[in-house]
């Protein structure tokens, strides 16, 4: 799972998905004084950072070597995010390339910014769909200014590629609303265009599940089509779908096994290579408790299709890379919760029958990356828990990661203003300001570590994806959320040295969650829209829940002052009594399978957005001129060899633009064909 960061100007969006990604939202007026230069772009919507890799120079060259071999693996596999993410994209980012690249006409017209600005959109989301709204783009140029541009750059784009950019067809990449067919009407290119929700439901009633108490993710690294009247399964692999560009992962991986850190690891990195040439689901689990108890080494990875959001039935998972280095001082600092896991089971405000006995091997480090690629690049998240396969995860346990150095980058670009904007007085601004940073790293770690490894299924009942369908994501991040509230005003983490003053700590997190939960995330969608990234959704369902069972005794209370809207928190005692009695519930609907329940959660407080708010909230959100939605580009690694062609060094460089990365990225690193 994932957790994501999203900054809006001077706020820091985090988004708990695996929780990519990011958690509650917190807003920072931190700027950072430094020499080196974050900001490399903005346009639309969107702003792009870099990150520094802290601590490389002090790796060996063998280690150097393997990060390097690793990143260069990612950065393999980046075309697979595009074609999965819609059918057309690949075929329109090649044109659209071509006459960026080409096109030597003028280059100071209105409509060749509006063509730039378009790309670079669809660079950042890796297709034509936005990265987090999932609506498709729409440019502002006109169709004839495309043909145009396509004439004048001897390029091509015909038929239904070219006509999807302008229409109204395939307008949602990832539609998970009730009342409609969630697969039929999405975009996301991981079923058949002819297939239905139904006929998904069928298939996977009777596939091949895995041994029993021990299911595989089934469905997990292919595409449904259907074939001579069948549905059948085309197998992301060496010799199957995508498999020109999975060879040459497996061949960086090959490399990165033989200068492995130690035996475990290249143990680790062969079952990959051996999932990735045979697609074999069995072999892919086999891998997973590999990787969750190699704790071994100071370079870590991520690699191959992970993440389910993007896939409206949950079980597709997206294509992503990240590789990581070790921060040692961080990561002791944080291993206390790890430490501590049983007593935050044992105490957490859920049924007995629903606690497991054992929380078995959860770690949480914070680390630096290194390189990213695919559903994490650009936008990226700053937390993730993984494997996301729930018997592995009780039995063996999982890793729970903070990607330090992306927060780093996050804080030092920061701006400053929306916090006072929005928070209700003075008192809640000094709170975020003194403990609201600390509180973010904490939500986060108590998410990821503790969160998603509590609690346990009833016997009997099916994994979320079947029992809760496409409510399944937003309420095992909301659930996740709720454990790390309940705990975040708890004295145990003043008695395990982790705060100075749990209370005040606990007031800045509880008045963050709310503030974004019900009031700031709004300036992320349009007018008139519903609430559908499931982030979004879980936090604004875990805080309008709140406000309104607590409202009998003016818990959260809504004021209005000078023609603006405020939440104000009265009693913090009582909002985590009722963050514990929701969490118990949603705990109660995961391990029942209660759709019915989910569905009653979601749909009541999680969707519909009061609009006479929301459009306070954007005319508020005016005065601010930084972009809400931020990602990266990522350090370019340089191998430096000797006469033989052997690596003597590895060093670091910045790109020097958005624009170079990508079109770098398209030339060198581009193994599938539109």
């Amino acid at each position: 799972m994932k957790l994501k960061y999203l900054i809006s100007g001077l706020s820091i969006l985090i988004l708990m998905i695996s929780c990519n990604e990011a958690t509650p939202v917190k807003e920072q007026e931190l700027t950072r004084e430094t020499s080196f230069d974050y900001v490399v772009d903005q346009f639309a919507d969107l702003r792009v950072l870099r990150y520094q890799i802290n601590g490389f120079d002090e790796l060996t060259l063998e280690e150097k070597k393997l990060v390097y071999y690793l990143t260069q693996a990612g950065l393999a596999g980046r075309d697979i995010i595009w074609d999965q993410n819609y059918r057309h994209n690949m075929e329109i980012r090649f044109a659209l390339e071509n006459i960026y690249t080409k096109y030597s006409g003028d280059k100071q017209s209105d409509d060749w910014k509006a063509f730039e600005t378009y790309l670079k959109r669809v660079w950042f989301s890796n297709g034509i769909h936005h990265h987090y709204s999932n609506d498709k783009i729409k440019p502002d140029f006109t169709e004839d200014y495309l043909t145009y541009l396509l004439k004048e750059t001897d390029s091509e784009l015909e038929g239904e590629a070219f006509d999807v950019i302008f229409n109204d067809a395939d307008a949602k990449k990832v539609n998970k609303k009730k009342g409609v067919d969630n697969v039929a009407a999405s975009a996301v290119n991981f079923y058949g265009p002819d297939i239905t929700d139904a006929e998904v439901e069928t298939f996977y009633a009777t596939a091949y599940k895995g041994p029993e108490g021990r299911p595989v993710e089934a469905g997990l690294n292919s595409t449904l089509v259907r074939e001579n009247g069948q549905l059948t399964e085309k197998v992301w692999k060496s010799g199957g779908l995508y498999g020109s560009a999975i060879d040459e992962i497996v061949k960086w991986l090959e490399l990165a096994k033989g200068v492995a850190e130690n035996e475990d690891q290249a143990k680790t990195l062969g079952l990959l290579i051996d999932y990735y040439n045979t697609g074999n689901l069995d072999t892919w689990d086999e891998y997973c408790v590999a990787w969750a108890t190699n704790t071994g080494g100071n370079i870590d990875w991520i690699n191959g299709f992970i993440e389910v959001y993007n896939d409206p039935k949950g079980y597709r998972g997206s294509y992503e890379s990240i590789i990581q280095i070790k921060d040692f001082e961080m990561s002791r600092k944080m291993a206390v919760l790890s430490e501590n896991a049983q007593w935050f089971e044992d105490n957490a405000p859920i049924m007995d029958t629903h606690k497991k006995d054992n929380v078995v091997g959860v770690s949480y480090k914070t680390i630096n990356v290194a390189g990213e690629a695919g559903d994490a690049s650009p936008s990226t998240p700053i937390g993730v828990n993984l494997p996301n396969n729930n018997w592995i995860r009780q039995e063996h346990g999982s890793k729970s990661v903070s990607l330090g150095n992306i927060i780093e980058s996050y804080n030092s670009a920061g701006g400053s203003g929306r916090l006072k904007e929005y928070a209700y007085d003075q008192e809640e601004i000094d709170l975020e300001l003194e403990y609201g940073k600390l509180a973010d790293k904490l939500h986060t770690a108590l998410h990821e570590v503790i969160g998603h490894a509590s609690g346990r299924i009833n016997e009997g009942i099916g994994q979320p994806k079947e029992t809760l369908k496409n409510y399944a994501s937003t309420m095992e991040e909301g659930r996740a959320d709720l454990l790390g509230l309940y705990y975040l005003m708890d004295p145990k983490l003043q008695e395990l040295g982790l705060v100075d003053d749990w209370q005040k700590l606990g007031k800045a997190a509880y008045d963050g969650y709310i503030r974004n939960g019900l009031i700031t995330q709004l300036i992320r969608i349009k007018l008139g829209d519903d609430i559908e990234e499931d982030h979004m959704v879980n936090r604004q369902w875990v805080s309008a829940w709140a406000f309104d069972k607590g409202s009998a005794e003016n818990v959260i209370e809504k004021v209005e002052r000078d023609g603006k809207s405020y939440y104000n928190i009265n009693d913090y005692d009582k909002l985590r009594e009722l963050f514990g009695q929701l969490l118990r519930e949603t705990q109660r609907i995961k391990s029942e399978g209660d759709f019915k329940a989910a569905q009653e959660l979601v749909e009541g407080y999680g969707v519909k957005v009061d609009q006479d708010l929301h459009a306070q909230v954007l005319k508020r959100n005016e005065q601010f001129k930084s972009a809400p939605y931020s990602g990266f580009v990522n350090p370019i690694l340089v191998a430096e060899t000797d006469a033989d062609g052997n690596i003597t060094d590895v060093g670091v460089e910045q790109p020097d633009s958005f624009e170079t990365q990508m079109l770098r990225y398209a030339t060198d690193h581009s193994y599938l064909k539109p």
